[in-house]
């Protein structure tokens, strides 16, 4: 038996979000973000602005910049 060294797992991001204050905007921003393909998993906490993302594989920044953006927030970046 031989183990496969080429396996990916998923892949875990934190973004910084401004303009987050409530649990509304947490969810308006997570419901965008689960919306690109890839993403299994999405928490938002307006309290911190950090929105960590569970995906397939890396994302597209200006995918998730534009959910964001749709959501009515502002994508400061990619911690």
């Amino acid at each position: 038996m031989s183990a496969q060294t080429d396996t990916k797992g998923p892949v875990t991001a934190v973004y910084k979000v401004s303009g987050m204050t409530c649990g509304h905007c947490e969810g308006a921003v997570s419901g965008e973000i689960s919306e690109i393909p890839g993403v299994s998993s999405v928490k938002a906490v307006a309290s911190t602005g950090e929105v960590t993302v569970v995906s397939a594989g890396p994302l597209d920044e200006q995918a998730v910049r534009s959910a964001v953006d749709e959501a009515g927030f502002e994508l400061v970046g990619a911690r």
